[in-house]
């Protein structure tokens, strides 16, 4: 009879320790994803110096959205940048949303083939950051 009890309360422990085991989940939220929908003027990656840049994109964050930054840096030949961030305002905290901002590109931006970083942290401190080409032109 013993035996049966021992036996009996050793498989009731593994079973449990089984099932504590399967029912943990990770915590840690998926990444953001997103979806750059149109850069540009009538999505056709061009901007105009002294203008602004039409930008929309799809963001879902499970983590919820602590922070957008968007940064365009000329590819070749110097180290000019446009940056711009987003850390309070109608994004931030939010899990699902359309980004639909116009980037000021100032006057004095040089022309020329620029790589536009989008960059979306969310509350866990994960990141992504979604790429596009962009060239800007003088008046």
């Amino acid at each position: 009879m013993k035996k049966h009890i021992i036996l009996t309360a050793i498989i009731t422990f593994a079973a449990i320790m089984v099932f504590a085991a399967c029912s943990k989940k990770d915590d840690t939220p998926a990444a953001p994803q997103i979806t750059l929908t149109e850069v540009g003027h009538d999505n056709s990656f061009r901007a105009t110096a002294g203008d602004d840049m039409h930008l929309e994109a799809n963001i879902v964050a499970e983590g919820l959205i602590q922070s957008i930054n968007v940064e365009l840096h000329l590819e070749a030949g110097g180290d000019y940048e446009i940056e711009q961030s987003y850390t309070e305002g109608k994004y931030i905290g939010i899990r699902n949303t359309e980004f639909h901002e116009h980037i000021d590109i100032p006057a004095d931006a040089p022309e020329g083939e620029y790589h536009l970083h989008f960059t979306v942290t969310d509350r866990s401190g994960q990141q992504t950051t979604a790429t596009a080409h962009v060239d800007i032109e003088q008046e």
